[in-house]
């Protein structure tokens, strides 16, 4: 996925509707609404990928102590497979 704060990525024109009276407050606060809006997105898909990576990083660390927990001590319906035959007990 390329790097939206990079300065030369393609741009291109989107319609995008938005409070009237909020557009008219931000126009006083920036020269440049359209930069300060792909700021602002920016950071809102940054934030997105960290929170993705961390509930993935979450993930990955239950998987790893699940698959521990069943080495150690295996699952009860282990005792009650019809496949015994192709596992490894």
């Amino acid at each position: 996925m390329p790097d939206a704060t990079v300065p030369s990525a393609r741009k291109r024109p989107v319609k995008v509707t938005l409070n009237a009276e909020l557009l008219d407050q931000a126009k006083h606060y920036t020269g440049n609404l359209s930069a300060t809006m792909e700021s602002l997105l920016a950071e809102f898909v940054a934030g997105k990928r960290r929170a993705w990576a961390l509930r993935q990083l979450d993930v990955d660390v239950c998987v790893e102590q699940w698959n521990a927990f069943h080495d150690r001590i295996c699952s009860f319906s282990d005792e009650h497979t019809s496949l015994k035959r192709y596992l490894d007990f």
